[in-house]
Formats: structure tokens, sequence, C-alpha cells
């Protein structure tokens, strides 16, 4: 007996292909990262995206401010807040540990990576990765996996639901930081990819250290019966 009430924030059914997707997205962070170092302009693809979305009026530019608060400080601390409510309302204390860890671990890997690219947008905005679009996205992966434990989703229709919410949160926070002009297409994509990167790296993390400590007192517990 181990007594681990607490169920894993991210299961053993989704660990291989979340960990091949983190390998995939961390590659293309790096490699997106390297194109991008010290440039100051829009690259090839950016050029070929950016007059699509760049630029755009009422309403959507309305849309576009509304759902770019949510990346802000004052709105994105308003979603952890509610995100860890609710997961100990749920009795799900893993996932809100992971909701603070997976959302900080993730913008704090866009900050440091945002010097060391040193790519710029408008004159001097370290641009490379969205640190609104990684947030905005590790949140998604994050409410997604804890959505899907609870219906008792396959391992096809969990990692298909999780997938499916990074790509929706990662597609309407890109296209509004594209929208307003604070960032280049491509560092939507490094943004993203960098939460696809981090956050199941954090869930394992999280679940390790909490096996240990549960394992832990139930030895102290076994100790103490003798």
């Amino acid at each position: 007996m181990t007594g681990r009430p607490a169920p894993a924030v991210l299961p053993p059914s989704l660990r291989s292909w979340l960990g091949l997707i983190a390998a995939l997205a961390a590659l293309v962070v790096v490699v997106l990262g390297v194109l991008s170092a010290g440039h100051s302009e829009p690259g090839s693809v950016d050029v070929w995206i950016q007059p699509a979305v760049d630029g755009v009026r009422s309403p959507w530019r309305n849309i576009a401010l509304a759902t770019d608060f949510w990346g802000e400080p004052a709105g994105a601390a308003a979603l952890v807040v509610a995100a860890v409510t609710g997961c100990l309302l749920l009795r799900r204390p893993r996932a809100a540990v992971l909701v603070v860890a997976g959302a900080g671990l993730t913008v704090g890997t866009t900050t440091l990576l945002k010097p060391l690219v040193g790519r710029t947008i408008h004159g001097g905005y370290l641009s490379y990765p969205s640190g609104h679009t990684a947030f905005f996205t590790a949140l998604a992966l994050v409410v997604a996996l804890l959505a899907t434990g609870r219906l008792s989703l396959g391992r096809t229709a969990r990692t298909s639901v999780v997938l499916a919410a990074a790509l929706v949160a990662g597609a309407a926070m890109g296209w509004a930081q594209v929208a307003l002009g604070a960032h280049y297409p491509t560092d939507v994509l490094g943004g993203w990819c960098t939460a696809l990167a981090v956050t199941p790296a954090t869930a394992w993390l999280v679940d390790r250290i909490a096996d240990r400590l549960v394992d832990r007192m139930a030895d102290a517990g076994r100790r103490e019966r003798r």
C-alpha cells in the first residue's frame, strides 16, 4: 500500500505522447529562437501571415484587447486564482499546484528566453517568445488535464482534448497579440510551443514530488505503528 489518494495530474497513459510532443515543441522553440536571434524585422513566415491579421478594426480590435487582458498581470492573476480555487473545491491539490507551477515556469521560461534571443519589435521591445500566448496555453493545458481526468476518457480522447484545448487557447491569444501588433506570428508560435514543452514536464515533476512525499509519509506511519 502506497497511500496515494490524489490522482496524478499527468496520467501514465498520457506521459509518452505528451512527452514526445514536449520534446518536439522544445525543438521548435530552439530552432525559431536561433532563426530569430537579434532580428528586429518580421521573417518570411511573418510577412506571409501578418498582413491578414495585423491592424484589425472594431469590433475585432475590442475582442483582441479583451483577450489580451487575460495575459496581462491582473487578468492572469485572476485566472490563476480562479483555477486554483476550482482545483481545491474539486479536491485536486496536485492540479492546484500545477496551475501555479506550470504557469509560473512557462512564463519564467519566456522571460529568460527573450533577452537570450534578442528579437525586438517596435524599436526595442523584446518579443520572442510571446509570454501572453505561453501563459494562456499553459493554463488551458492544466484545465484540460483536470477536466479529462474527471471525465475518465480513454488515452486517445484525452490526448485529443488536451491538445485541442492548447490549440484553441494558443490560437485565440496568439491572434490577439498579432492583431494588436505586440508580436510577430513566429513569436506566438514560440510561446505556444514553450507551453507545450514546459507544462507537461512540470506536471510530471509535480506528480513525482507528490508521490515521494506520500510514500515518505506512509513509511513514517508504518514505523510509528511498529
